[in-house]
């Protein structure tokens, strides 16, 4: 029995030790050695990088990230995009080393080690890779870094699959060591490979950016990062805060506190002299520009940035905040660095602020902002459409192009912003544009019935910015925060600051009557009115002046979208006022309870009057005279995605823009959501409109109104199909209440009626055909329970940055 463990004891042993028994020296020869936190060997014969580990079951932060993008905003694999921050750590078992991702959201934060031994057990970790040990010298053990360096870490081939690009898989043949960027330094160690993926059925996003579209090929980056030491002190989050939530479960906290402990993350930063009313930083955050940024974007990038000094300074900070060109001979994905990054794509597309943050403590380590490059053409765009200056040869373009400047300076601010841990607020413009971490519209004005461009974008950060950074950054004793921070907010609400963030504001059923994006206004409708009558200067200056001399007449068209949809995002904003309501983040015990209230009948009724105007063939027909400049694509131009839909052929379509455009507000005001909400409104509240009262008033502008003449007459039809077809849709909809279901029915059996009983009528002349349609339509689908033909699928152009936009830094 001796004689079996002995054995057993040997067995172990030899597992326990490398397989190989080379000597060290030998091993070593011919490779460079990098000392630093994590050190390696390089191998410049066979591209080999190998990792010394000293220390196992010791935690560091894993880093990965994609400095070489692929080039298009539709599939989101951009260049210097951030992958996962990982706390993890090596450990050790036999010949083999494991890289373990620890499961940071779970935590029992107790000074008990069994507690948290618990929490480790019931919880799963993840190993994200197995090394085989090479070499062990003096308790150091080297493993072959390069497997895991050449894997997809990043998820791109699943990215490209689940994009509808293609299947690929990393080919290692084609991938290897990327040594310019592969360093050691003493906190952090940096890796970097070039990846080809190999594969097939590219689809097109991929076919137009690549030379070769069965090999795709860019760049990964690994950090390895020494964990921050314990003098940082978290800031409890606030719903009211202005920033994002760090959260994890706590499952050591009391019975009668919160499982789930929120904090907000954000830089590290105090000041040397914290008795000074100001005072230089310890350690100043400082953010450095992408060198090949060109002027004038450049100084508009480093303008905006730098805006970001001014909530430093309002509590006390002196050059706390500091923005610099990048070094030439830095790495943009080195995580010693904050960035602002210039980044270049096939289409104009989101801007957004990315973050690597300590998963424990909400630290923010590095900042990373993604700038699209083509955004800024796109606001140039749009002010050549407003203006229409081409009147002769010497054009003096500097006021377009200065609206254009002022956008990026606000684009540059905003992303910033994400990365010092601030979250979007749309109802900034509700209080005077307060916030650059809004989405701004261009307030474009009328001055002596011209077009003016010169108060389009703020120029400055806002009041509520400055109490954000109060919020997130003010240096204060831990045993006064929390009276503090409440003392902050306090003041905040008391000047009336109001914020709104994603969850309420993006949806296009929400009702929040301030949390609407692109907007401007206290009052939607109102604005909504407003900026009509800017369209409408706007159209009629619109022309051949319109484009630069040497420019084809069809390229019109391009500079036509915009302008013609320049309502689209306040017939948002105004569509959210039906059946809207007012309410805030409150929490209790602080403060008088506001509540949730509707928004009033006077207002609902007035964003009904003012969206119906949209509809109205007066606002939608496009004038004969700009019709006739507008020829089919000149040769080696081509359509696109951000051309208007056709329904012509080669031909501009003005009533199919038109379509678009009914589409756009119809379905907004007639959304399921919105009809059930209104209904409760209209039953606890005598003022607020029924859905009775929607639905009559809509058919009253559309439908029934009187016949047009000319093109007029088209974009009428078209408008009244796109009635009927939302109407049809709810019908159909399984999102559709009963009760809305009932008073829909009415409606469109009533309907039905009406067109017969009209379709022959002198008022409605041209309409008989039509009529006659629209009648059949809903007979059938209420008789078969389907559509006689599919509903259009028109849409409007694109108005926001190409893409899905759901990542909550994008802007």
């Amino acid at each position: 029995m001796k004689f079996i463990r002995l054995w057993a004891v040997l067995i172990l042993s030899v597992a326990a030790v490398p397989l190989s028994w080379a000597d060290f020296a030998k091993f070593v020869e011919g490779k460079s050695y990098q000392e630093g936190y994590f050190s390696f060997y390089q191998d410049s014969k066979t591209g080999k990088v190998y990792l010394e580990i000293e220390q196992f079951e010791q935690p560091f932060l894993f880093q990965s990230s994609m400095p070489h993008g692929i080039g298009s905003n539709d599939i989101g694999l951009d260049r210097g995009q951030l992958g996962d921050t990982r706390l993890v750590q090596f450990e050790r078992v036999g010949d083999k080393v494991f890289l373990r991702q620890l499961n940071t959201y779970y935590r029992a934060n107790s000074d008990n080690n069994l507690e948290r031994q618990a929490i480790d057990e019931a919880f799963a970790s993840s190993i994200i890779w197995g090394f085989k040990v090479s070499e062990a010298n003096e308790g150091k053990v080297v493993v072959d870094y390069t497997p895991f360096l050449l894997s997809d870490i990043h998820g791109v081939g699943e990215r490209l699959k689940k994009s509808k690009q293609g299947n690929f898989k990393v080919d290692a043949s084609r991938s290897g060591l990327y040594a310019k960027r592969t360093k050691a330094f003493p906190k952090n160690t940096e890796f970097e490979a070039t990846i080809t993926f190999k594969g097939s059925s590219a689809g097109n996003y991929l076919k137009s950016v690549t030379p070769d579209n069965s090999a795709v090929t860019v760049n990964f980056h690994h950090s390895l990062i020494e964990l921050p030491d314990n003098n940082y002190q978290s800031r409890a989050f606030h719903p009211y805060s202005g920033y994002w939530a760090i959260s994890h479960a706590d499952y050591a906290t009391k019975i009668d506190e919160s499982l789930i402990q929120r904090v907000i993350p954000r830089h590290r930063l105090a000041k040397k002299d914290p008795d000074a009313i100001m005072s230089e930083a310890v350690e100043p955050i400082v953010y450095y520009l992408d060198a090949g940024v060109p002027e004038p974007v450049k100084g508009a990038l480093l303008d905006g940035a730098r805006w970001w000094n001014q909530a430093f300074e309002a509590i006390g900070y002196k050059d706390a905040f500091q923005v610099k060109m990048l070094p030439a001979d830095a790495d943009p994905m080195d995580v010693r660095y904050n960035v602002i990054q210039w980044v270049h794509r096939a289409t104009r597309g989101w801007s957004y602020g990315a973050s690597v943050i300590d998963p424990r403590t909400g630290e923010i380590i590095k900042g990373h902002v993604t700038l699209g490059s083509l955004r800024v053409r796109q606001d140039y765009l749009i002010a050549l459409g407003l203006t229409s200056p081409f009147t002769g040869e010497n054009v003096d373009t500097s006021a377009q192009q200065e609206m254009a400047l002022a956008r990026i300076r606000q684009l540059s601010a905003h992303e910033v912003g994400h990365t010092l841990g601030i979250a979007h607020n749309f109802s900034a413009s509700v209080n005077n544009r307060a916030s650059v971490m809004d989405y701004p519209h261009p307030y474009i004005t009328l001055k002596n019935g011209e077009i003016d461009l010169s108060n389009a974008y703020d120029t400055d950060i806002g009041e509520w910015d400055k109490y954000v950074v109060a919020y997130g950054y003010s240096d204060l004793a831990e045993e006064l925060e929390a009276q503090a921070l409440a003392g902050l907010i306090s003041q905040a609400q008391a000047k009336g600051l109001q914020y709104m963030s994603d969850p309420d504001a993006r949806p296009k059923s929400g009702g929040h009557a301030t949390g609407h994006l692109w907007d401007n206004g206290k009052n939607a409708a109102q604005e909504l009115a407003r900026v009509l009558k800017v369209r409408e200067k706007a159209l009629t200056d619109f022309g051949i002046h319109s484009i630069a001399n040497g420019t084809p007449l069809s390229e019109i068209e391009q500079v036509l979208v915009p302008i013609y949809n320049f309502h689209r995002y306040q017939v948002e904003g105004a569509a959210k006022l039906i059946a809207g309501v007012n309410y805030s983040y409150e929490v209790k015990g602080e403060g008088e309870v506001s509540g949730v209230s509707a928004v009033t009948g006077d207002m609902q009724y007035q964003a009904i009057e003012v969206l119906l105007s949209t509809l109205s063939p007066d606002t939608l027909t496009i004038s004969e005279e700009l019709i006739s400049l507008i020829p089919p694509k000149a040769y080696g131009y081509n359509r696109n995605r951000e051309s208007f839909k056709s329904n012509t052929g080669l031909t501009f379509d003005p009533v199919s823009a038109a379509e678009a455009a009914a589409k756009h507000t119809v379905s907004l005001m007639l959304n399921a959501e919105r009809l059930a909400r209104l209904q409760q409104q209209s039953l606890m509240g005598k003022d607020i409109p029924s859905v009775e009262n929607l639905l009559d008033k809509v058919m009253d502008k559309t439908l029934k109104q009187k016949s047009a003449k000319g093109l007029s007459l088209l974009v009428q039809q078209r408008v009244n199909q796109q009635v009927v077809e939302q109407l049809l849709g709810l019908w159909h909809s399984d999102k559709l209440v009963t009760e809305i279901r009932a008073e829909l029915y009415v409606a469109l059996t009533d309907l039905k009626d009406w067109l017969e009983d009209n379709r022959k009528s002198r008022k409605h002349q041209g309409m008989k055909a039509q009529f006659t349609l629209l009648a059949e339509q809903i007979a059938f689908s209420l008789e078969q329970g389907k559509l006689v033909t599919p509903a259009s699928k028109i849409k409007l152009p694109p108005g926001s940055p190409i893409g899905s936009g759901t990542h909550k830094g994008h802007f």
